[in-house]
This record gives C-alpha cells, structure tokens and sequence, in this order.
C-alpha cells in the first residue's frame, strides 16, 4: 500500500463534513460511538454527547429507528421495504410507513425552499 492510498483515506476521515458526506449513521450511545456510512467508506467516530444530540437534531437527517439516522438528501430511490443511495449499491431496510414520512418530509422541503 502506498502513501497516497493512506493519506486519502486519512483526510476523509479527518475531514469529512456528515450532512454533506454521510449516506446514514447510526449511534451507539453506551460507547458514544458514531458509525458514519458515506458512499465508499464507513467510518467510526466517539463524540461527545453534545456533538451526538447536535447531529441526531440537525434537520438534514430523518430518524428511521432508535439509531439509525438517513440523510434525507443523499436518498436516490425507495425500493420494497428498503432505502438506496445515489449510484451505490447501499440500501438499509426502511418500512413503507417510514418511507411515506419521508417522502412528506421531502416534498415539504421542497416547497420550502421552492417558495
């Protein structure tokens, strides 16, 4: 393995941003551990509690379960029961309940910021 190989994957993790970069996460409170999915790389994280609860309110993620966590941006497609991102071959089970709420939460946005 080269250098470039190892910086890379370095500076994506240092400077990763997660509303723009991040697929889902999910929390794993007892640890204070994040696990950030972007569309190569899953990427683990300790965060405070304050920087947790910042990221589990911050608008551009919908709450799919107790800790899991979508960016609502990055969904290209549903499918049967399940949520996919942009041209990556990654999808987390989602009910079509969920999936209806966030379509609602979507298409609320939309006529926010198209307003």
């Amino acid at each position: 393995m080269d250098m470039s190989g190892a910086t890379r994957d370095k500076n994506v993790y240092e400077d990763f941003e997660p509303r723009t970069d991040t697929l889902f996460f999910k929390v794993d409170s007892s640890h204070g551990l994040v696990s950030f999915h972007g569309r190569n790389y899953n990427i683990k994280k300790r965060l405070s509690a304050d920087e947790r609860n910042r990221l589990m309110s911050d608008a551009a993620f919908f709450r799919l379960d107790s800790n899991c966590y979508v960016n609502a941006g990055k969904i290209s497609r549903m499918e049967d029961d399940a949520i996919c991102f942009g041209d990556t071959n990654k999808r987390i089970p989602c009910s079509k309940r969920k999936q209806q709420m966030i379509l609602n939460l979507l298409s609320s946005s939309a006529r926010i910021s198209g307003s």
